[in-house]
Protein backbone atom coordinates (compact mmCIF):
# COMPACT_ATOMS: atom_id res chain seq x y z
CA UNK A 1 0.00 0.00 0.00
CA UNK A 2 1.97 2.66 -1.08
CA UNK A 3 1.09 6.30 -1.35
CA UNK A 4 -2.50 7.64 -0.30
CA UNK A 5 -6.14 6.67 -0.96
CA UNK A 6 -8.22 9.57 -2.00
CA UNK A 7 -11.82 10.36 -1.75
CA UNK A 8 -13.25 13.12 -3.94
CA UNK A 9 -16.57 14.00 -3.16
CA UNK A 10 -16.22 12.30 0.43
CA UNK A 11 -19.69 13.06 2.34
CA UNK A 12 -19.94 11.87 6.05
CA UNK A 13 -17.96 8.99 4.97
CA UNK A 14 -19.35 6.19 3.08
CA UNK A 15 -16.43 5.05 1.45
CA UNK A 16 -14.26 5.98 4.17
CA UNK A 17 -15.65 3.30 6.82
CA UNK A 18 -15.96 0.80 4.49
CA UNK A 19 -11.95 1.34 3.19
CA UNK A 20 -11.54 1.23 7.37
CA UNK A 21 -12.75 -2.71 7.30
CA UNK A 22 -10.33 -3.09 4.93
CA UNK A 23 -7.46 -1.60 7.06
CA UNK A 24 -7.57 1.29 4.71
CA UNK A 25 -6.92 5.02 6.15
CA UNK A 26 -8.18 7.68 3.13
CA UNK A 27 -7.61 11.34 2.56
CA UNK A 28 -11.23 12.77 2.00
CA UNK A 29 -11.92 16.42 -0.23
CA UNK A 30 -15.50 17.58 0.57
CA UNK A 31 -16.91 21.13 0.20
CA UNK A 32 -19.98 20.70 2.55
CA UNK A 33 -19.34 22.23 5.80
CA UNK A 34 -21.94 19.74 7.90
CA UNK A 35 -20.21 16.62 5.87
CA UNK A 36 -16.53 18.18 6.66
CA UNK A 37 -17.50 18.46 10.65
CA UNK A 38 -19.43 14.72 10.51
CA UNK A 39 -15.96 13.52 9.36
CA UNK A 40 -13.98 15.17 11.91
CA UNK A 41 -15.89 14.37 14.33
CA UNK A 42 -15.51 10.47 13.33
CA UNK A 43 -11.73 11.25 12.99
CA UNK A 44 -11.14 11.22 9.62
CA UNK A 45 -9.17 13.21 7.28
CA UNK A 46 -10.89 15.59 5.32
CA UNK A 47 -9.65 18.43 2.92
CA UNK A 48 -12.45 20.79 2.76
CA UNK A 49 -12.09 21.87 -1.16
CA UNK A 50 -13.99 22.44 -4.30
CA UNK A 51 -12.75 19.36 -6.34
CA UNK A 52 -12.97 21.07 -9.23
CA UNK A 53 -10.75 23.87 -8.21
CA UNK A 54 -8.18 21.46 -6.35
CA UNK A 55 -4.72 21.90 -7.64
CA UNK A 56 -4.13 17.93 -8.87
CA UNK A 57 -0.26 18.49 -10.12
CA UNK A 58 0.17 18.22 -5.90
CA UNK A 59 -1.02 14.25 -6.59
CA UNK A 60 1.77 13.44 -9.17
CA UNK A 61 2.19 9.75 -8.17
CA UNK A 62 1.32 9.71 -4.79
CA UNK A 63 -1.77 8.19 -4.69
CA UNK A 64 -2.28 4.25 -4.23
CA UNK A 65 -5.90 4.40 -4.64
CA UNK A 66 -8.71 6.78 -5.60
CA UNK A 67 -12.58 6.30 -5.01
CA UNK A 68 -15.40 8.83 -6.48
CA UNK A 69 -18.77 9.47 -6.10
CA UNK A 70 -19.04 12.77 -8.18
CA UNK A 71 -22.88 14.05 -8.13
CA UNK A 72 -24.14 14.46 -11.36
CA UNK A 73 -27.38 16.12 -13.34
CA UNK A 74 -28.35 14.20 -16.01
CA UNK A 75 -31.17 16.37 -17.43
CA UNK A 76 -33.43 13.54 -18.26
CA UNK A 77 -36.81 15.76 -18.51
CA UNK A 78 -35.14 17.94 -20.60
CA UNK A 79 -36.54 17.64 -23.97
CA UNK A 80 -35.44 17.51 -27.48
CA UNK A 81 -32.71 15.28 -27.20
CA UNK A 82 -31.02 17.38 -24.79
CA UNK A 83 -30.39 14.61 -22.01
CA UNK A 84 -28.66 12.76 -24.60
CA UNK A 85 -26.45 15.98 -26.32
CA UNK A 86 -25.38 16.41 -22.46
CA UNK A 87 -23.88 12.90 -22.11
CA UNK A 88 -22.49 13.25 -25.26
CA UNK A 89 -20.80 16.14 -24.38
CA UNK A 90 -19.55 15.02 -20.72
CA UNK A 91 -18.36 11.81 -22.55
CA UNK A 92 -16.26 14.12 -24.59
CA UNK A 93 -15.25 16.33 -21.92
CA UNK A 94 -13.40 12.87 -20.17
CA UNK A 95 -12.17 12.10 -22.94
CA UNK A 96 -10.29 15.83 -23.47
CA UNK A 97 -9.30 15.19 -19.35
CA UNK A 98 -7.60 12.04 -20.11
CA UNK A 99 -5.44 13.43 -23.02
CA UNK A 100 -4.50 16.43 -20.68
CA UNK A 101 -6.81 19.04 -22.88
CA UNK A 102 -7.79 21.42 -20.93
CA UNK A 103 -11.63 21.89 -22.50
CA UNK A 104 -13.81 22.79 -19.00
CA UNK A 105 -15.35 26.15 -19.73
CA UNK A 106 -15.72 24.88 -23.92
CA UNK A 107 -18.08 22.12 -22.89
CA UNK A 108 -20.03 23.72 -19.84
CA UNK A 109 -20.44 26.32 -22.43
CA UNK A 110 -21.69 23.79 -25.18
CA UNK A 111 -23.87 21.83 -22.19
CA UNK A 112 -25.52 25.54 -21.35
CA UNK A 113 -26.20 26.18 -25.44
CA UNK A 114 -27.93 22.58 -25.45
CA UNK A 115 -29.96 23.67 -22.06
CA UNK A 116 -31.16 26.55 -23.97
CA UNK A 117 -31.99 25.69 -27.33
CA UNK A 118 -34.11 22.47 -25.32
CA UNK A 119 -35.82 25.56 -23.05
CA UNK A 120 -34.72 23.54 -20.14
CA UNK A 121 -35.95 23.21 -17.19
CA UNK A 122 -39.29 25.17 -18.23
CA UNK A 123 -40.12 28.48 -20.98
CA UNK A 124 -42.81 29.64 -18.22
CA UNK A 125 -39.13 30.78 -16.04
CA UNK A 126 -37.64 34.03 -16.49
CA UNK A 127 -34.84 34.79 -18.71
CA UNK A 128 -32.58 35.44 -15.17
CA UNK A 129 -34.18 32.53 -13.17
CA UNK A 130 -33.79 30.03 -16.47
CA UNK A 131 -30.03 30.95 -17.07
CA UNK A 132 -29.23 30.78 -13.33
CA UNK A 133 -30.56 27.26 -13.25
CA UNK A 134 -29.33 25.96 -16.57
CA UNK A 135 -25.47 27.53 -14.95
CA UNK A 136 -25.93 25.95 -11.65
CA UNK A 137 -27.03 22.28 -13.33
CA UNK A 138 -23.91 22.68 -15.62
CA UNK A 139 -21.36 23.08 -13.13
CA UNK A 140 -23.07 19.96 -10.96
CA UNK A 141 -23.21 18.11 -14.11
CA UNK A 142 -19.49 18.98 -15.05
CA UNK A 143 -18.39 17.55 -11.74
CA UNK A 144 -18.61 14.10 -13.55
CA UNK A 145 -15.74 14.75 -15.36
CA UNK A 146 -13.14 15.81 -12.45
CA UNK A 147 -11.96 12.28 -11.34
CA UNK A 148 -9.91 12.16 -14.41
CA UNK A 149 -8.28 15.00 -14.06
CA UNK A 150 -6.90 13.28 -10.55
CA UNK A 151 -6.58 9.92 -12.08
CA UNK A 152 -4.41 11.10 -14.94
CA UNK A 153 -2.18 13.34 -12.04
CA UNK A 154 -2.39 11.06 -9.26
CA UNK A 155 -1.64 8.05 -11.64
CA UNK A 156 -3.33 5.45 -8.81
CA UNK A 157 -2.78 1.43 -8.68
CA UNK A 158 -6.83 1.11 -8.82
CA UNK A 159 -9.80 3.45 -8.99
CA UNK A 160 -13.71 2.97 -8.05
CA UNK A 161 -16.48 5.50 -8.72
CA UNK A 162 -19.82 5.49 -7.84
CA UNK A 163 -23.00 7.31 -9.41
CA UNK A 164 -26.65 7.04 -10.05
CA UNK A 165 -27.62 4.22 -12.26
CA UNK A 166 -27.93 6.75 -14.90
CA UNK A 167 -24.35 7.57 -15.05
CA UNK A 168 -23.49 4.35 -16.25
CA UNK A 169 -22.45 5.27 -19.86
CA UNK A 170 -20.47 7.87 -18.81
CA UNK A 171 -18.55 5.08 -16.45
CA UNK A 172 -17.72 3.12 -19.77
CA UNK A 173 -16.08 6.00 -21.27
CA UNK A 174 -13.56 6.22 -18.28
CA UNK A 175 -13.37 2.39 -18.72
CA UNK A 176 -12.99 2.70 -22.34
CA UNK A 177 -9.86 5.42 -21.00
CA UNK A 178 -8.39 3.48 -18.16
CA UNK A 179 -8.10 0.71 -20.87
CA UNK A 180 -6.04 2.94 -22.96
CA UNK A 181 -3.57 3.48 -19.67
CA UNK A 182 -3.27 -0.65 -19.24
CA UNK A 183 -6.27 -0.94 -16.40
CA UNK A 184 -7.91 -3.48 -16.08
CA UNK A 185 -11.98 -2.33 -15.69
CA UNK A 186 -15.28 -4.03 -14.78
CA UNK A 187 -18.61 -1.50 -15.02
CA UNK A 188 -22.27 -2.50 -14.54
CA UNK A 189 -24.27 -1.55 -11.78
CA UNK A 190 -24.56 -3.25 -8.37
CA UNK A 191 -27.57 -3.49 -5.95
CA UNK A 192 -26.41 -2.75 -2.05
CA UNK A 193 -28.77 -5.44 -0.69
CA UNK A 194 -26.99 -7.95 -3.01
CA UNK A 195 -23.79 -6.75 -0.11
CA UNK A 196 -26.00 -7.13 3.20
CA UNK A 197 -27.31 -3.58 3.20
CA UNK A 198 -31.07 -3.46 4.38
CA UNK A 199 -31.70 -1.63 1.42
CA UNK A 200 -32.31 -1.96 -2.38
CA UNK A 201 -30.10 0.64 -3.65
CA UNK A 202 -28.89 0.32 -6.69
CA UNK A 203 -26.05 2.05 -8.25
CA UNK A 204 -23.39 2.30 -11.60
CA UNK A 205 -19.99 1.15 -10.58
CA UNK A 206 -16.81 1.18 -12.38
CA UNK A 207 -13.67 -0.71 -10.45
CA UNK A 208 -10.04 -0.38 -12.37
CA UNK A 209 -6.57 -1.81 -11.85
CA UNK A 210 -3.50 -1.56 -12.99
CA UNK A 211 -1.90 -4.86 -11.59
CA UNK A 212 -5.40 -7.35 -11.39
CA UNK A 213 -8.18 -8.46 -13.35
CA UNK A 214 -11.55 -7.14 -11.62
CA UNK A 215 -14.92 -8.19 -11.84
CA UNK A 216 -18.18 -7.72 -10.46
CA UNK A 217 -17.88 -8.52 -6.81
CA UNK A 218 -19.31 -11.79 -6.07
CA UNK A 219 -22.70 -10.95 -3.70
CA UNK A 220 -22.79 -12.33 -0.07
CA UNK A 221 -26.93 -11.73 -0.43
CA UNK A 222 -29.70 -12.56 -3.06
CA UNK A 223 -33.08 -11.93 -3.30
CA UNK A 224 -35.20 -14.31 -1.72
CA UNK A 225 -37.97 -13.85 -4.05
CA UNK A 226 -36.12 -15.65 -7.08
CA UNK A 227 -35.58 -18.91 -4.80
CA UNK A 228 -33.01 -20.63 -2.85
CA UNK A 229 -29.38 -20.13 -3.57
CA UNK A 230 -26.67 -22.31 -2.99
CA UNK A 231 -24.45 -20.08 -1.46
CA UNK A 232 -25.06 -16.45 1.14
CA UNK A 233 -28.14 -15.72 2.73
CA UNK A 234 -31.36 -13.48 1.89
CA UNK A 235 -31.65 -10.23 1.49
CA UNK A 236 -31.49 -8.04 5.02
CA UNK A 237 -34.94 -6.50 5.68
CA UNK A 238 -35.91 -3.39 6.72
CA UNK A 239 -37.46 -4.77 9.81
CA UNK A 240 -34.30 -6.73 11.06
CA UNK A 241 -31.76 -3.81 10.83
CA UNK A 242 -34.27 -1.46 12.23
CA UNK A 243 -34.64 -3.88 15.33
CA UNK A 244 -38.71 -5.13 14.06
CA UNK A 245 -37.14 -8.37 13.54
CA UNK A 246 -36.29 -8.90 17.41
CA UNK A 247 -32.29 -8.27 16.36
CA UNK A 248 -31.92 -5.38 18.67
CA UNK A 249 -30.26 -3.36 16.07
CA UNK A 250 -28.94 -0.59 16.02
CA UNK A 251 -32.48 0.64 18.13
CA UNK A 252 -35.98 1.15 18.89
CA UNK A 253 -38.14 1.07 15.62
CA UNK A 254 -39.92 4.25 16.61
CA UNK A 255 -38.62 7.19 18.03
CA UNK A 256 -39.64 11.13 18.47
CA UNK A 257 -38.32 14.22 19.60
CA UNK A 258 -35.22 14.45 20.75
CA UNK A 259 -33.63 14.89 24.81
CA UNK A 260 -32.04 17.03 25.98
CA UNK A 261 -28.92 15.35 24.94
CA UNK A 262 -29.39 15.12 21.77
CA UNK A 263 -30.22 11.27 22.07
CA UNK A 264 -33.25 10.03 20.83
CA UNK A 265 -36.45 10.25 23.07
CA UNK A 266 -38.36 6.88 23.07
CA UNK A 267 -42.00 6.92 22.12
CA UNK A 268 -44.58 6.98 25.15
CA UNK A 269 -44.24 3.14 26.31
CA UNK A 270 -48.47 2.38 26.11
CA UNK A 271 -48.22 4.01 22.87
CA UNK A 272 -45.20 2.35 21.29
CA UNK A 273 -47.06 -0.99 22.42
CA UNK A 274 -50.16 -0.28 21.01
CA UNK A 275 -48.16 0.49 18.35
CA UNK A 276 -46.22 -2.00 17.11
CA UNK A 277 -49.37 -4.71 18.64
CA UNK A 278 -51.29 -3.22 15.23
CA UNK A 279 -48.17 -3.66 12.98
CA UNK A 280 -47.82 -7.12 13.99
CA UNK A 281 -51.37 -8.12 13.49
CA UNK A 282 -50.92 -7.26 10.14
CA UNK A 283 -53.33 -4.11 10.43
CA UNK A 284 -50.99 -1.64 9.50
CA UNK A 285 -48.99 -0.95 6.26
CA UNK A 286 -46.07 1.35 4.89
CA UNK A 287 -47.16 3.87 2.59
CA UNK A 288 -45.77 6.74 0.44
CA UNK A 289 -47.72 9.66 0.39
CA UNK A 290 -46.76 9.68 -3.04
CA UNK A 291 -48.83 8.35 -6.55
CA UNK A 292 -45.60 6.62 -7.81
CA UNK A 293 -47.30 4.39 -10.44
CA UNK A 294 -48.35 4.56 -14.02
CA UNK A 295 -52.08 3.86 -13.30
CA UNK A 296 -52.09 6.11 -9.99
CA UNK A 297 -51.80 3.66 -7.19
CA UNK A 298 -49.70 4.80 -4.39
CA UNK A 299 -47.25 2.17 -3.52
CA UNK A 300 -47.36 -0.19 -0.38
CA UNK A 301 -45.50 -2.28 1.73
CA UNK A 302 -46.03 -4.84 4.43
CA UNK A 303 -43.76 -3.30 7.64
CA UNK A 304 -43.95 -6.53 9.51
CA UNK A 305 -41.77 -8.22 7.17
CA UNK A 306 -40.08 -5.72 5.36
CA UNK A 307 -40.63 -4.39 3.15
CA UNK A 308 -39.68 -8.71 3.45
CA UNK A 309 -38.75 -10.26 1.76
CA UNK A 310 -37.12 -7.09 0.33
CA UNK A 311 -34.75 -4.51 2.05
CA UNK A 312 -35.64 -1.02 2.77
CA UNK A 313 -36.52 0.75 -0.14
CA UNK A 314 -33.71 3.21 -1.15
CA UNK A 315 -32.86 6.85 1.11
CA UNK A 316 -32.42 9.89 -1.17
CA UNK A 317 -31.81 12.94 0.39
CA UNK A 318 -34.91 15.09 -1.65
CA UNK A 319 -38.25 13.94 -2.34
CA UNK A 320 -42.09 14.51 -1.90
CA UNK A 321 -43.05 11.85 -0.20
CA UNK A 322 -43.04 10.52 3.22
CA UNK A 323 -42.96 7.23 5.24
CA UNK A 324 -46.77 6.59 6.93
CA UNK A 325 -48.04 3.57 8.70
CA UNK A 326 -52.11 3.42 7.14
CA UNK A 327 -54.82 1.19 8.04
CA UNK A 328 -54.46 -2.11 6.39
CA UNK A 329 -57.64 -2.82 4.73
CA UNK A 330 -56.29 -5.53 3.35
CA UNK A 331 -55.15 -7.22 6.31
CA UNK A 332 -57.54 -10.10 6.11
CA UNK A 333 -56.02 -11.37 2.77
CA UNK A 334 -52.53 -12.10 5.10
CA UNK A 335 -51.47 -15.80 4.63
CA UNK A 336 -49.74 -17.77 7.37
CA UNK A 337 -45.95 -16.86 6.66
CA UNK A 338 -46.84 -13.96 4.72
CA UNK A 339 -49.09 -12.23 2.00
CA UNK A 340 -50.53 -14.22 -0.82
CA UNK A 341 -48.63 -14.11 -4.14
CA UNK A 342 -52.08 -11.79 -5.80
CA UNK A 343 -51.86 -9.38 -3.02
CA UNK A 344 -50.41 -5.98 -3.69
CA UNK A 345 -48.43 -6.40 -0.34
CA UNK A 346 -46.29 -9.26 -2.60
CA UNK A 347 -44.30 -7.14 -4.45
CA UNK A 348 -41.28 -6.08 -4.15
CA UNK A 349 -40.12 -2.56 -1.78
CA UNK A 350 -41.21 0.33 -3.53
CA UNK A 351 -38.78 3.34 -3.77
CA UNK A 352 -40.07 5.62 -0.89
CA UNK A 353 -37.91 8.64 0.20
CA UNK A 354 -37.72 11.73 2.71
CA UNK A 355 -39.53 14.82 2.61
CA UNK A 356 -39.19 18.41 1.41
CA UNK A 357 -36.87 18.65 4.97
CA UNK A 358 -34.70 15.42 3.65
CA UNK A 359 -36.67 13.90 6.76
CA UNK A 360 -38.42 10.47 6.26
CA UNK A 361 -41.61 9.80 8.45
CA UNK A 362 -43.83 7.43 9.86
CA UNK A 363 -47.01 8.99 10.74
CA UNK A 364 -49.47 7.06 13.12
CA UNK A 365 -52.45 8.30 11.59
CA UNK A 366 -55.12 6.63 13.41
CA UNK A 367 -53.54 9.02 16.50
CA UNK A 368 -52.97 11.90 14.51
CA UNK A 369 -49.26 11.52 15.74
CA UNK A 370 -46.21 12.25 13.57
CA UNK A 371 -43.08 9.61 14.44
CA UNK A 372 -39.91 10.58 12.43
CA UNK A 373 -37.95 8.02 11.49
CA UNK A 374 -34.40 9.36 13.59
CA UNK A 375 -30.84 10.07 11.96
CA UNK A 376 -29.52 6.71 13.59
CA UNK A 377 -32.28 4.34 11.92
CA UNK A 378 -31.71 6.27 8.61
CA UNK A 379 -28.12 5.63 8.60
CA UNK A 380 -28.70 1.63 9.67
CA UNK A 381 -30.73 1.50 6.34
CA UNK A 382 -27.45 2.55 5.07
CA UNK A 383 -25.02 0.00 6.48
CA UNK A 384 -23.12 2.77 9.20
CA UNK A 385 -22.14 1.94 12.75
CA UNK A 386 -24.75 2.60 15.24
CA UNK A 387 -23.38 6.08 16.92
CA UNK A 388 -21.78 7.02 14.05
CA UNK A 389 -21.24 11.07 14.71
CA UNK A 390 -23.51 13.18 12.53
CA UNK A 391 -23.10 16.55 12.42
CA UNK A 392 -25.15 20.09 11.81
CA UNK A 393 -28.97 20.26 11.61
CA UNK A 394 -31.09 17.12 11.41
CA UNK A 395 -32.00 18.22 8.30
CA UNK A 396 -28.55 18.19 6.76
CA UNK A 397 -27.93 14.78 8.86
CA UNK A 398 -30.82 13.06 6.85
CA UNK A 399 -29.43 15.10 2.98
CA UNK A 400 -25.84 13.42 4.37
CA UNK A 401 -26.78 9.81 4.92
CA UNK A 402 -29.08 9.64 1.90
CA UNK A 403 -26.12 11.01 -0.49
CA UNK A 404 -23.72 8.37 1.48
CA UNK A 405 -22.62 5.54 -0.52
CA UNK A 406 -22.63 2.65 1.38
CA UNK A 407 -19.51 1.50 3.87
CA UNK A 408 -20.75 -2.48 3.53
CA UNK A 409 -20.97 -2.29 -0.67
CA UNK A 410 -18.30 0.43 -0.97
CA UNK A 411 -15.92 -2.22 1.28
CA UNK A 412 -17.30 -4.99 -1.26
CA UNK A 413 -15.76 -2.96 -4.28
CA UNK A 414 -12.71 -1.96 -3.19
CA UNK A 415 -11.93 -5.19 -2.14
CA UNK A 416 -12.26 -6.60 -5.58
CA UNK A 417 -10.34 -3.57 -6.90
CA UNK A 418 -7.40 -4.33 -4.64
CA UNK A 419 -7.46 -8.33 -4.16
CA UNK A 420 -8.31 -7.76 -0.24
CA UNK A 421 -10.57 -10.12 1.51
CA UNK A 422 -13.69 -7.82 1.93
CA UNK A 423 -15.90 -10.87 3.44
CA UNK A 424 -13.93 -11.76 6.63
CA UNK A 425 -13.31 -7.90 6.87
CA UNK A 426 -16.82 -7.21 6.87
CA UNK A 427 -18.20 -10.19 8.53
CA UNK A 428 -15.77 -8.87 11.14
CA UNK A 429 -16.25 -5.66 11.23
CA UNK A 430 -20.14 -6.24 12.00
CA UNK A 431 -19.83 -8.82 14.13
CA UNK A 432 -21.14 -11.54 12.29
CA UNK A 433 -20.58 -15.36 11.47
CA UNK A 434 -19.24 -16.94 8.37
CA UNK A 435 -22.57 -17.74 7.44
CA UNK A 436 -23.83 -16.42 4.01
CA UNK A 437 -20.16 -15.48 2.97
CA UNK A 438 -19.76 -16.32 -0.77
Amino acid sequence: MNGIVLDTCAGPGGWTVGLGMLGIHDVGIELDAAACATRAAAGHKTIRADISRYPVHQLAGKTWGQVHSPPCTTFSMAGKRAGTAVTDILAQAIRDAFAGRKTRALRRREMARVLRAAWWPSPKLTREQRSAKIWAAVRSASLVTEPARYIVAGKPEWVALEQVPAVLPLWQVYAEELAKLGYHTWCGKLNAADYGVPQTRERAILIASRTRKVYRPEPTHYDPRKGMQLWGTPWVSMADALGWGATGRPGPAVTAGGTSTGGAEPFPTRARNLLEAERDAGNWILHTNRDQRPDGRRQTADPRTAPAPAPAPALTSKSGGQWQLRRNRGAGLLERGGPRRDHPLAEPAPTITGGETGRPRLSWVQEQKSVRISVEEAAALQSFPPGYPWQGTQTKAYEQIGNAWCPRAAAAVVGEATGLDWRSAVTRYYGEGQEGAA
